[in-house]
């Protein structure tokens, strides 16, 4: 028993020992780990240095390059694009501009009743408006040519219209005169030649007045034709002869009454009665001479039309008017 006791006390002792033994030597690995930690911390970093940094690796160069390739193209494209714009501009400013002054040149002094002057400017023409240039007689005498023979109907006699009978030979050439003095001018014409005296009550001041009231009364419509022709038009002509308010004609002529003042008989009537008996004709040219002129340029676009203008020359203007079928010249006034 007593031996018993003496193992076990050894064998405790034994135990106690070794428990001992094994925590210092646990103990002793911690402190050796933490110390070659230590030491391996304070270590300079290993590896070659053949090898380049992360950091240039990853510069940024190319990137700015390929930023800087990109502005630089699309400031080209944007410098492309306003200079095509810039072009287009101009291109569509200079036809406008174009456009505006053909507009400008074909449809100027054109009257707006609203707006516009209640007196009109009756300055002299720069031309003496008697006298016809070489250009303008030519321009007429083409113009009869293309028709001969054919009915003319001629407002005015001037000396040089005395010649127009010999380029219609066959036709029948008719003269409206306002002065009886003229007459003796063609005793020896050609043979259809006639002249005619009629009067104009109204003054070249009154034009302002007659195309506001053409404007308003329905009796001054060139669709009501010669029919319809009373005194309640105040621009219409009366006691025109019968033979020239049936004959269809081919070819009208203004260039009278002179118009050449404020107290001289104006041309809104003549021009007016061209409308008229052109518009009963089968296609009728409509001659009307002194266009740099206010009351003729106004009285031409509101008779005659802008839209039947085919042609000019000088102070000239020839309108081409077509037949309104619905009208017709009357045998009787």
């Amino acid at each position: 028993m007593t031996k018993n006791l003496f193992l076990k006390q050894n064998y405790l002792v034994s135990n106690t020992s070794l428990h001992s033994f094994y925590c210092q030597l646990a103990l002793h690995t911690l402190s050796t780990e933490k110390s070659y930690t230590r030491s391996l911390l304070k270590m300079p970093p290993q590896g070659s240095a053949s090898h380049s940094p992360l950091l240039h690796i990853l510069s940024p160069k190319p990137t700015l390059n390929l930023t800087t390739t990109r502005e630089k193209s699309t400031l080209n494209m944007n410098l492309t694009k306003r200079k095509l714009i810039l072009v287009l501009v101009f291109v569509l400013v200079g036809a406008s501009l174009l456009r505006v002054l053909k507009i400008t040149i074909n449809t100027s002094y054109y009257p707006t009743l609203e707006h516009g002057p209640k007196t009109i400017n009756l300055s002299p023409s720069t031309y003496d408006n008697k006298v016809l240039s070489q250009k303008e007689l030519k321009f007429l005498s083409g113009i009869i040519l293309q028709k001969s023979p054919c009915n003319l109907l001629v407002f005015g006699l001037e000396d040089q219209y005395l010649k127009l009978p010999t380029i219609n030979i066959g036709g029948k050439t008719v003269f409206l005169e306002d002065e009886p003095e003229k007459l003796m001018k063609v005793k020896n014409q050609v043979n259809g030649t006639q002249v005619f005296i009629i009067k104009y009550k109204t003054s070249a001041k009154e034009a302002y007045k007659l195309l506001k009231h053409a404007r308003a009364h329905s009796s001054c419509s060139l669709r009501s034709g010669i029919r319809s022709l009373t005194s309640k038009c105040k621009i219409g002509l009366t006691g025109f002869p019968k033979e020239v308010l049936k004959t269809k004609w081919d070819i009208i002529v203004v260039d009278g009454p002179s118009g050449d003042g404020p107290e001289s008989p104006g041309r809104m009537g003549a021009i007016y009665m061209a409308g008229v008996l052109a518009r009963a004709g089968n296609g009728t040219n409509v001659v009307v001479h002194d266009v740099d002129r206010t009351i003729e340029k106004w009285f031409s676009w509101e008779f005659l039309s802008e839209k039947n203008l085919v042609s000019s020359k000088g102070r000239f203007w020839n309108f081409m008017i077509t037949q309104n079928k619905k009208l017709g010249s009357s045998k009787t006034y």
